[in-house]
């Protein structure tokens, strides 16, 4: 009876843990950093990692109505404020990830340069053409977009010529197409496609702070939270790094 009990459990030692999937919404910015962090995480770990990118608005609403999320990356405060106070994250989780920077991209072929300033012409620069923006009445990119240009005086002047895009990987892709002859998109953004050049760099004095807050959703399943603490580490904080953040 001994020799039995200690096959059976041999045997299931021997069984694979079966993986995990960890759901991760994220916002768009963030897709070539997360994808590569998460190949990294899963070389070391039996969990299998899923993002869903977008808009971090579109997402916020998405958890609020029952989207089975079971980490959220934010690409502002405020819309993860919004699940805070809705009780649809985990607070004690909740920690600012990252940092970034606002740019000015143009098509690659593109002569234009600007010394982003307060009245700097970019109605002018536009010419026929319009300004790729995330949608500035909700999408994080296109808010900080909108008050960086009210700040500098030049918002009145462009505001009926904006290309609004559902997110800001939407924004950049007007550009790199060519379909607008400028767009505002994030530093991390420009430096992901090749198709794009920074023309000018907005002033982080004339936005509010560009902050990736990260949480466990309420409902998140105990695996998600290694990867989350992951995300802290020095091997992610690197690559991070890496792109641009």
């Amino acid at each position: 009876m001994k020799l039995s009990h200690a096959l059976l459990l041999a045997f299931v030692a021997a069984i694979p843990a079966r993986a995990e999937t960890v759901t991760v919404f994220a916002a768009a910015s963030l897709k070539d950093a997360l994808d590569e962090n998460a190949r990294a995480y899963q070389a070391q770990s039996t969990e299998r990692i899923v993002v869903s990118y977008g808009a971090s608005s579109a997402l916020a609403r998405q958890i609020e109505a029952g989207a089975p999320a079971d980490l959220f990356i934010s690409a502002d405060l405020e819309w993860m404020d919004y699940l805070e106070q809705r009780r649809l994250i985990r607070a004690d989780t909740r920690r600012n990830l990252l940092r970034n920077r606002l740019v000015l991209v143009a098509p690659e072929d593109s002569k234009v340069s600007v010394d982003i300033a307060p009245g700097f012409p970019l109605a002018a620069l536009l010419g026929n053409g319009r300004l790729a923006m995330a949608d500035p009445d909700s999408v994080p990119a296109g808010k900080y977009g909108k008050a960086a240009l009210e700040s500098l005086g030049v918002w009145k002047d462009v505001r009926s010529r904006v290309a609004s895009a559902e997110n800001v990987r939407a924004a950049l892709v007007l550009v790199s197409r060519g379909e607008a002859p400028l767009g505002i998109v994030y530093r991390t953004d420009a430096a992901a496609d090749p198709s794009v050049r920074v023309a000018g760099v907005f002033p982080e004095s004339t936005h509010p702070p560009i902050i990736y807050p990260a949480a466990l959703t309420a409902t998140a399943k105990p695996a998600a939270a290694p990867f989350l603490n992951w995300l802290y580490r020095v091997e992610a904080r690197a690559i991070f790094r890496k792109h641009g953040f």
